[in-house]
């Protein structure tokens, strides 16, 4: 039998996670009043087999009643029932701005502005976050990137580290990533932009990686790149980040950086216990400022 407490910040994307759980199998429950909690594993535990899998929806709708999980929590503990707790979480900025685009009104914000609703619940929450198995930030996550990691989570049996990474493209000229965490200048690679057969092309082409490859420097740089990502990885996990966003720049975000994002990013699916997204952010800017 596994059981899963699904909660997080409100926007964050529960209600999606839940049905997707459902999907996999999963007999979902969501905001279940906390007193019937301990019941509701009860009888997923006598079930005889017939519900192998239950996911339980849990967030500050519960209100008051929400405190009293911690203690249900403890008496599991305790008793070594188990359990597992998934905690989906956003950014401040991503979650006002996903309630402004739906125009609902956060639970704990009452008549104030909703940046006073968030500091609440996360206070509210802050439990359950400590206490959480794992944890996705669904602030740059597409619905399908969170299928994916959910399926990788509850589906694949694989260990999870809660390390969600991101390997971004950009170019220099365009401005550096606001939200990178490691910034990697390989302006230093040979240039196809001067061979005028390979300008217009991008580093998603062969004949592009071939020439920013020319001479072995690129491979060199990638594989000390690597040992000292796979070096940083525990630390980061144990320092309790849950993304990371690593950020490869060339000049315009077309060539150099665009072949070594896309080198790194396969050599980083070594890695079965992060989830990893790659992204060219401006690998169609030199078109769109010309036209």
């Amino acid at each position: 039998m596994r059981l899963v407490i699904v909660t997080g910040m409100s926007g964050a994307g529960k209600t999606a996670a839940l049905k997707m759980l459902e999907d996999m199998g999963f007999y979902c429950v969501d905001n279940l009043p906390i007193p019937l909690v301990g019941k509701f594993a009860e009888l997923v535990q006598s079930s005889s087999g017939e519900v192998s899998c239950a996911a339980l929806g849990i967030d500050v709708r519960s209100g008051d009643e929400l405190a009293q999980l911690e203690g249900t929590l403890n008496d599991w503990n305790n008793i070594q029932f188990p359990y597992e707790i998934l905690f989906l979480d956003a950014s401040d900025e991503v979650l006002i701005k996903r309630y402004k685009e739906t125009r609902r009104s956060h639970p704990l914000a009452g008549k104030e502005r909703l940046d006073r609703g968030i500091a609440k619940e996360r206070l509210k929450l802050d439990f359950l976050k400590k206490r959480a198995d794992y944890i996705l930030d669904t602030s740059t996550l597409l619905t399908r990137e969170l299928k994916a990691e959910l399926e990788r989570i509850f589906m694949g049996r694989e260990r999870f580290s809660s390390l969600f990474v991101t390997i971004l493209s950009f170019g220099f000229k365009y401005g550096i990533p606001s939200d990178a965490d490691l910034v990697f200048d390989v302006r230093f690679l040979p240039n196809p932009y001067y061979d005028e057969n390979l300008r217009s092309h991008t580093g998603n082409e062969k004949a592009v990686q071939d020439f920013v490859r020319r001479g072995g420097t690129a491979d060199v740089f990638l594989d000390k790149l690597y040992d000292m990502i796979d070096f940083l990885f525990p630390y980061y996990v144990k320092e309790g980040k849950n993304q990371l966003v690593i950020a490869v720049g060339c000049t315009g975000g077309k060539h150099r950086s665009v072949t070594v994002a896309n080198r790194l990013y396969e050599r980083l699916k070594e890695h079965s216990e992060i989830g990893l997204k790659l992204e060219h952010r401006d690998i169609e800017m030199d078109n769109r400022t010309k036209g």
